[in-house]
């Protein structure tokens, strides 16, 4: 599955349930236009999603999350990405290739582990993704059983918060000199030419969200300048 998707572009085709675009057929039709400008993978939030995308591309590997109806407050804090081992049985029902999951230092709820879910994933005969903001994260999940590590938290936690609003090249760098599992550059990429710069740090794919797939922040980009 992770071979379909070296040195390819992956898309996070997500809205929140507030926005237009949550609608289903707003989302499918979403997926549809990712996929036909060249997207080989997709990563999806929620069953709904993951369902209608593997029926509709099930040759596409299919990166799956659960997250809540509204991001937290505290979002800097909290683990709020795929938190319990209920949520990655969710999702894996739903028919995800790959399972991302925070996998931060902070306390997940029940007291569950990062460990007791990854091993779970990888029971269930899927592929764990471990969202990452460190580097200490990173070795911390390859040592705990991840498959492929990805940079998507750099920067949204307390600990990274005051980076730079660009995808971290560097830490993708160091992981990729000290590790041998894969690593995915996500977060923060606006344009082909960072895209480019995360594949010449030794990505082994990209995953681009926002800057395709969220005309809201696309707009807010441009309208910004009129402050």
């Amino acid at each position: 599955m992770l071979q379909k998707l070296k040195n390819k572009i992956i898309v996070s085709v997500q809205a929140m349930p507030d926005e237009p675009l949550y609608q289903e057929i707003a989302l499918n039709a979403m997926i549809k236009s990712v996929v036909s400008g060249g997207a080989k993978g997709l990563r999806l939030a929620g069953e709904r999603d993951i369902k209608n995308a593997k029926k509709m591309f099930p040759d596409i590997p299919v990166i799956g999350i659960t997250k809540p109806a509204k991001i937290p407050e505290n979002y800097l804090d909290v683990v709020y990405i795929t938190p319990t081992l209920e949520d990655a049985e969710k999702i894996i029902k739903a028919g995800a290739d790959i399972v991302a999951l925070d996998a931060t230092m902070r306390k997940r709820p029940n007291n569950q582990t990062l460990s007791e879910i990854i091993n779970f994933i990888k029971s269930r005969g899927k592929l764990a993704m471990a969202d990452i903001a460190t580097y200490e994260e990173a070795e911390n999940a390859i040592k705990l059983g991840a498959d492929v590590v990805s940079t998507t938290l750099s920067g949204y936690t307390a600990q990274t918060k005051n980076l730079p609003p660009v995808p971290d090249f560097e830490l993708c760098r160091a992981l990729v000199r000290d590790f041998r599992a894969p690593v995915i550059v996500e977060g923060k990429i606006w344009t082909p030419g960072q895209a480019e710069e995360a594949f010449k740090s030794g990505a082994f794919c990209v995953v681009i969200g926002s800057a395709i797939t969220r005309p809201q922040l696309i707009t807010k980009r441009f309208t910004e300048i009129l402050k």
